[in-house]
């Protein structure tokens, strides 16, 4: 019986069904036992992709895998933690993977589970362990409004929890997001770009989301067409992505500079941030420099911005600086000196700092002229 069960059921070390499955950070399921056998061995590549591991590599439980396998019958499943004393839990999940449920009443379920789940962990756990995942990525896809913005508010709650990061990057929520940002409902957009941000705090998923198709200019899109609402959770979504340097590039050559100049310009400030990640990469740098007016909005922050804001201001100037003669003669020319030396008596640390490292820039290659 058990050679009647899909491949995706074994193990790929063992070729064993898997009792406990869990997700490497290069995607692949394999069963607890098996792949920590070939970590304690010493290994530090993926069996499957031999990409390279961390010292200390995360296995991420694939609760949909195992539900689904649990389902079959043919492997013992856990003591469900959906027990006889949650029976209000049980049978809100019940309708909304139930195929006769109607849409108004899984609706009904995406509501109250939403509710339940945002602030309690054990709920977050006892929907991803269920196996209702595919189901509320259906609603993500069934076309009905309300239905995508609570199934999308469901997926944010899970998110939360960081073993369900990866996982629901595994289960394709990626597209639906991507899907959602180009033709979303208002409320749709602003939460699928929060949802990004929540997902990318994983590293692994930093790559896998920047690689998918459409993500990053679909953000970029946003950030420049959205209300204040998706613009700012766009420009998030993004900081979180360029964390990871190979994101970077992606993020510029989608023409993202002049737009997230003008959005500092327009006061919002996470733009900044994420030009502070972008003028790392020669890339950035240079698209910064051909931007008419950069150096005037970046001197604005200096003076009218947050603690942050003004860090990450005085971190472009410097790099700007440092490469081009004429953004150089720009800055000395609006003044920045004598802001630099008040801001060398603020209270942030790393404000006095980077002003220091700008004014010594600015003094450098004046002498040098």
């Amino acid at each position: 019986m058990a050679s009647k069960l899909p491949d995706d059921f074994r193990c790929p070390i063992s070729l064993e069904i898997m009792s406990d499955p869990v997700i490497l950070q290069s995607g692949h399921t394999f069963d607890r036992v098996s792949i920590q056998r070939w970590l304690d061995s010493g290994n530090r590549t993926c069996p499957i992709s031999k990409i390279p591991l961390p010292e200390n590599p995360s296995l991420i439980p694939n609760h949909a895998l195992r539900s689904l396998i649990s389902n079959y019958a043919l492997v013992s499943p856990q003591k469900s933690c959906l027990g006889t004393d949650d029976e209000q839990p049980v049978a809100l999940i019940s309708a909304l993977v139930s195929r006769s449920s109607s849409p108004e009443l899984k609706l009904g379920s995406l509501i109250r589970l939403v509710r339940v789940t945002k602030r309690d962990s054990s709920l977050r756990r006892r929907v991803t362990e269920s196996g209702a995942v595919p189901a509320v990525l259906d609603c993500v896809d069934s076309g009905n409004l309300c239905l995508q913005e609570k199934a999308l508010s469901l997926l944010l709650n899970l998110s939360l929890e960081d073993d369900n990061k990866v996982g629901l990057v595994a289960d394709g929520v990626v597209r639906r997001i991507v899907r959602l940002l180009r033709i979303g409902s208002s409320d749709c957009r602003a939460v699928a770009a929060t949802l990004l941000t929540s997902l990318a705090v994983v590293e692994v998923n930093k790559a896998t989301i920047g690689s998918y198709p459409d993500a990053i200019p679909a953000l970029v899109s946003l950030l420049r067409n959205g209300n204040n609402r998706e613009r700012k959770e766009a420009a998030t979504a993004l900081y979180a992505l360029c964390s990871f340097p190979d994101n970077r590039k992606r993020v510029v050559d989608c023409g993202s500079v002049p737009i997230l100049v003008q959005a500092v310009d327009s006061g919002l400030e996470r733009a900044v941030e994420v030009l502070g990640l972008l003028v790392k990469c020669r890339g950035g740098r240079d698209e910064m420099i051909k931007v008419s007016g950069c150096v005037k909005v970046l001197v604005n922050v200096l003076g009218k911005g947050s603690a942050k804001g003004i860090q990450y201001a005085l971190f472009i100037l410097n790099c700007l600086c440092c490469c081009s003669r004429e953004i150089l003669d720009e800055v000395g020319r609006e003044g920045v000196i004598e802001i630099c030396l008040n801001l060398m008596e603020d209270e942030g640390e790393k404000i006095r700092r980077n002003a220091a490292n700008l004014v010594r820039t600015l003094h450098g290659n004046s002498m040098l002229a």
